[in-house]
């Protein structure tokens, strides 16, 4: 418990945390608004077609947040501190408190889990106030069962972070692909045009546990290839196979430190 307690204390005196809960929290309501714009003045045309995903697009492109989270809470691990503070790395200090690898990473895990869920929810909640302020009557009902589905997808996005940056040791690479397949274009959109091994890619299993109808990057239909719970599931079995294999290169790797 020290451990969980140690890192989340860690999280948040790191200052990127808060361009984290900034984008978390405020860039899911933006886009909701401006969606819900554009969709107010499609209904009243007697042309809108994406009433029920309305304020969920905000929620799968918001997850630059937990992103960020995910990957902060291994890149800063591994800066090196001014020479007055020595020059050494925070990771060799971090094993020296926590002797058991096993016991950093969960601890470590949990708190970007913890951090995550909080996050997604103060998203949650922005993103509904926004949504039903500009659409009113028009506004789409919130099912549960699709936010526990955000939550998990915001959670899951921040544990793959965290295991991809352990795998590369390296805070920008993972940022910068999994950043720019969230926003600006997704691997798995443009993959399950040649192949439908794609569907089996964890963001675009992992979007299904709450978005139906509207593909969110190119804003072209589909038809749903998992269930919520089957999406859910596929994206799990990814971060289960990432944390194993960063925690065996991160035992093999960081042993000596």
């Amino acid at each position: 418990m020290r451990a969980f307690n140690a890192e989340l204390s860690k999280m948040f005196s790191l200052p990127g945390i808060w361009l984290a809960f900034l984008l978390g929290a405020i860039a899911p309501a933006v886009i909701a608004a401006l969606d819900s714009i554009a969709q107010k003045e499609e209904i009243i045309a007697g042309v809108g077609t994406r009433l029920s995903e309305v304020g969920y697009i905000g929620l799968v492109l918001g997850v630059q947040g937990v992103i960020i989270l995910g990957v902060l809470a291994v890149s800063s691990e591994y800066l090196t501190e001014s020479s007055e503070s020595g020059g050494g790395q925070q990771i060799t200090t971090s094993l020296t408190v926590v002797s058991s690898r096993f016991h950093f990473l969960l601890a470590k895990a949990g708190a970007v889990t913890v951090i995550s869920i909080m996050l997604c929810i103060i998203a949650i909640t922005t993103t509904v106030s926004a949504t039903h302020l500009i659409l009113g009557e028009y506004a789409p009902t919130f099912e549960w069962s699709r936010l526990i589905g955000a939550v998990c997808y915001w959670t899951f996005t921040a544990l793959l972070a965290l295991g991809i940056t352990l795998l590369t040791k390296n805070g920008i690479i993972p940022l910068a692909v999994l950043m720019i397949n969230s926003s600006v274009v997704s691997f798995s959109v443009l993959l399950y045009r040649v192949t439908k091994l794609a569907f089996y890619l964890p963001d675009r299993a992992g979007a299904e546990m709450f978005m139906f109808t509207s593909d969110t990057f190119t804003g072209s239909l589909f038809d749903r290839y998992h269930t919520p719970f089957t999406g859910g599931l596929v994206m799990f079995v990814w971060v289960v196979v990432i944390f194993i294999a960063a925690a065996i290169v991160f035992h093999r790797r960081d042993v000596a430190s």
